[in-house]
C-alpha cells in the first residue's frame, strides 16, 4: 500500500514537471508585445522644462521625463529633416552621398535597408503613420499597415496655416508665399494640423488597444516648425517682458570659418523678414515667442495622447519614444533655423519611457540617434538587423552611469563634426576633398560655443586627436 502510494506521488511530480513548464511557456508565449508609441517633433531643441529652460512651459513632455529617462546630451546625425528622419528609421549613418538634405528619402538612398516601421510591422507589430515621420509621406509606405496620415481638409474642414484675415490676404497675395513667420489666434487646437494629427492618434489608439496583436504608432507633430503659428492660448502663457534676445544675437564666433555661418535661406521666404542682413529685433523677439507657444501646444497634444495610454489602461504595456529630429537656432551668433554643426542645431530632445524600467533617470552621456532603433529592438525582444549601426541604449536606461560611447558624430553638408564630452570638433571639405575650415570649442569653457580655437597653436595636438578621431566617420 505504502508502495503504491510512492508511485503516484513520483508520477505527480512527473506530472508537474513536464506539464507546469508547457503551460508557462505558453502562458509566455501568448504575452502580448509592450506596443510602441514613437513621437516625433520638427526642429525642437532643448527649449523645455525638463532639460531646465527657465520659461518654456513643456509640463506633459516633463511628466514623461519623470516617469522615464531623458538623455541629457542627444544628438542628431543631420542637421536638416529628411536626412535626420531616414537616419533614425535604418538605424544608418549618414555619408557624403547619403542622406544629406531636407528631400532625402530612406527608400531611394537605402533601397535595401529595413526601415524601423517595415521591422515592427514584419515582426507582428499593426505599424500606423500619423503626421510627419519620414519626411516623405510615401517613403517605405509599404512599412504601414495603413497608409499614412497628414493632416489635410479632409481631415478637417476648419484646417489652415494661417486663421487671422490679414495673414491669410497676406499669402494669398504673393503666389508661392510661405505667409508670415509667426501667428496668434484665438482658434481650437484641431485648427491647426497637429491638433487633427493628435485627434486621430487617439482615435487609432482606442481600437489598436481592442487588437491582440501590439501596435507601433509613430505620431509626427510639425511645429515648432516654422511658421510659428499656435492658438492664442499657448501665447498667453508667456510674458512678453520675460522674452530675450541670445547673448550672442549680433555676433559669430570668434574666428569662426565662414562657411560655418549659414544666411538662413529658409526664413527668408516668409513675408516681412529682410532678404538679407539681420532680422529686426522686434520681429526676431515675437519669433521666439511664436517658438514657445508652439512648444506648449505641441506639448498639449503630447499630454492628450499621454493621458489617453492611461485612460486605456495599457500606459504600462507601452514603450513611449520622444525626439526631435534635430536642433534649431533661435538667433544665436546671427543664424535662425538648422543647418549647421553648432551645437544648437546637432543637440535635439530624445526621452523614453518603458515597462519595468527606472523613473525618472537622467542620462549624462552621449548618445545618437542612430541608438533608438536597436533600443527599440532589445525592448521588445525582437533581434537586432545587421543594418543597425547605433548601440542600444538599454543599458543607460537601467543604470544612467553605465560605461558608454565617447563620442556623438554627424553632419550637414560638407561640415562633418564630432562632440566628445568636454569639445565640439568640425572639419569642412569642398568637394575635392580639401579642408578649408575646422572649429574647435570647449563647452566647459565656453558652452555658446563663441570662441574658435582650432587654430590656436596650445590646441594643436588635441585637434589633431579629434580628427583621428572624426576621419573614420566621414567616409563615403
Amino acid at each position: 500500500m505504502r508502495k503504491s502510494y510512492w508511485m503516484l506521488f513520483i508520477c505527480g511530480l512527473v506530472l508537474v514537471g513536464v506539464f507546469v513548464p508547457r503551460i508557462q511557456a505558453e502562458e509566455a508565449s501568448d504575452a502580448k508585445q509592450p506596443n510602441i508609441l514613437f513621437i516625433a517633433v520638427d526642429d525642437l531643441r532643448k527649449e523645455l522644462g525638463c532639460y531646465g529652460h527657465p520659461i518654456v512651459q513643456s509640463p506633459n513632455i516633463d511628466r514623461l521625463a519623470s516617469e522615464g529617462t531623458i538623455f541629457e546630451r542627444s544628438y542628431c546625425m543631420v542637421a536638416v529633416c529628411g536626412a535626420s528622419r531616414a537616419s533614425i528609421m535604418t538605424g544608418i549613418r549618414p555619408t557624403k552621398t547619403r542622406f544629406v538634405n531636407y528631400l532625402t528619402r530612406a527608400s531611394e538612398d537605402t533601397p535595401d535597408a529595413v526601415t524601423m516601421n517595415t521591422f515592427f510591422k514584419e515582426n507582428g507589430y499593426y505599424a500606423l503613420n500619423n503626421g510627419k515621420i519620414f519626411h516623405h509621406k510615401d517613403d517605405n509606405e509599404h512599412g504601414w499597415s495603413e497608409p499614412a496620415m497628414r493632416p489635410s481638409r479632409a481631415w478637417s474642414d476648419k484646417l489652415q496655416t494661417f486663421h487671422l484675415p490679414e495673414n491669410r490676404r497676406l499669402q494669398q497675395g504673393i503666389p508661392g508665399s510661405r505667409g508670415v513667420p509667426y501667428e496668434c489666434a484665438d482658434v481650437d487646437d484641431n485648427a491647426y494640423g497637429d491638433g487633427v494629427t493628435a485627434d486621430k492618434s487617439i482615435e487609432d489608439m482606442r481600437r489598436l488597444a481592442a487588437q491582440d496583436e501590439p501596435f507601433y504608432l509613430a505620431v509626427g507633430f510639425v511645429k515648432p516648425h516654422l511658421p510659428f503659428v499656435a492658438p492664442k492660448r499657448y501665447w498667453d502663457l508667456y510674458d512678453e517682458g520675460d522674452i530675450q534676445l541670445p547673448e550672442n544675437y549680433r555676433y559669430t564666433p570668434e574666428d569662426a570659418p565662414e562657411a560655418s555661418i549659414h544666411t538662413f535661406g529658409e526664413l527668408r521666404a516668409y513675408i516681412g523678414v529682410p532678404p538679407k542682413g539681420p532680422v529686426p529685433d522686434e520681429m526676431a523677439l515675437g519669433m521666439i515667442h511664436g517658438y514657445y507657444a508652439c512648444v506648449s501646444y505641441i506639448d498639449a497634444q503630447i499630454g492628450r495622447l499621454l493621458d489617453e495610454l492611461e485612460d486605456l489602461g495599457i500606459e504600462d504595456e507601452t514603450i513611449v519614444v520622444l525626439w526631435g529630429d534635430h536642433g534649431w537656432n533661435l538667433g544665436e551668433h546671427t543664424m535662425w533655423c538648422k543647418h549647421c554643426v553648432y551645437e544648437n542645431s546637432m543637440h535635439a530632445p530624445l526621452l523614453i519611457k518603458a515597462p519595468g524600467l527606472p523613473a525618472g533617470n537622467r542620462v549624462e552621456s552621449l548618445v545618437e540617434f542612430i541608438d533608438v532603433y536597436p533600443t527599440l529592438c532589445e525592448l521588445t525582444g525582437l533581434p537586432e538587423i545587421d543594418q543597425l549601426e547605433g548601440t542600444s541604449l538599454v543599458p543607460l536606461l537601467n543604470d544612467p552611469e553605465a560605461e558608454w560611447k565617447s563620442q556623438a558624430v554627424g553632419r550637414f553638408v560638407n561640415g562633418d563634426t564630432i562632440r566628445t564630452d568636454q569639445y565640439r570638433y568640425s572639419e569642412f571639405h569642398d568637394r575635392n576633398g580639401q579642408l578649408y575650415g575646422r572649429m574647435l570649442y570647449d563647452h566647459e569653457a565656453d558652452p555658446r560655443e563663441n570662441v574658435n580655437l582650432s587654430e590656436r597653436p596650445e590646441y594643436a595636438e588635441l585637434v589633431e586627436e579629434l580628427a583621428d578621431e572624426l576621419h573614420p566617420y566621414m567616409e563615403e
